[in-house]
Parts: structure tokens; C-alpha cells; sequence
């Protein structure tokens, strides 16, 4: 397993409401076949141990 840090950006939108981001290394991106066409993705959090988990949809 490979461990990066990295920092959650914050903006606010036109509305005034807050957006998040966190940016990604491509090459992990690449990995999991994720492509600028086929770019779906499926996020789960759990509450119990704080951790967020992304997988591509295969749905698609």
C-alpha cells in the first residue's frame, strides 16, 4: 500500500456555500482505469473508522 499526504482545498461558490477538493495522483488514477471518458467513480464514507473509500463504477 503506498501512503501520500495531501491537503483539502476549500472555495466557496457563487452561492456562498463551501466546496471541497482533493487532489489525486494521476498514476493512481491511471491504475485503477479510470480515463477522461470513462471517469464515473463510487464514494463511500465510513463514520465508524473515518475513512473515505473511492473505487471506479463498473456499473457504467
Amino acid at each position: 500500500m503506498e501512503k501520500r499526504e495531501g491537503k483539502v482545498l476549500w472555495s466557496k461558490g457563487g452561492s456562498g456555500s463551501d466546496t471541497t477538493r482533493i487532489t489525486l495522483p494521476v498514476a493512481w488514477i491511471r491504475k485503477m482505469g479510470i480515463t477522461t471518458d470513462l471517469r464515473e467513480v463510487e464514494l463511500f464514507f465510513d463514520e465508524d473508522t473515518n475513512k473515505i473509500i473511492i473505487q471506479k463504477n463498473y456499473k457504467k
